[in-house]
């Protein structure tokens, strides 16, 4: 297994642990961690659930819900920074004839 593969598995057995630790099945956990995807993420939920501790499985769905839109946020931000600076470049140095105008 690769380093991202064993780092993942790492976040997602302690979200488990985490998680039934509050008295929420594994499963949820499970669930959770593979809905957000990354170390990264995972290492966020368990931050919420050891500070926060939550009640509710609402709670805990509703947190995995704002990281995921943070998420998403963050990667529409990246696409719009990475268009603004193609632009940008078009507009200092116009098209070279090596461009291929479909790029654009």
């Amino acid at each position: 297994m690769d380093t991202y593969g064993t780092e993942w598995n790492r976040a997602k057995n302690n979200l488990v642990n985490e998680t039934k630790k509050l008295g929420f099945p594994g499963e949820l956990g499970e669930l959770i961690a593979k809905q957000l995807g990354s170390p990264k993420a995972i290492s966020r939920m368990i931050g919420y659930l050891v500070n926060v501790k939550p009640r509710s499985e609402e709670l805990v769905v509703d947190e995995m819900l704002a990281i995921c839109s943070d998420i998403e946020r963050w990667k529409a931000k990246k696409e719009s920074e990475a268009a603004n600076a193609r632009i940008s470049e078009f507009y200092r140095n116009g098209l070279s004839s090596d461009d291929d105008e479909e790029e654009w």
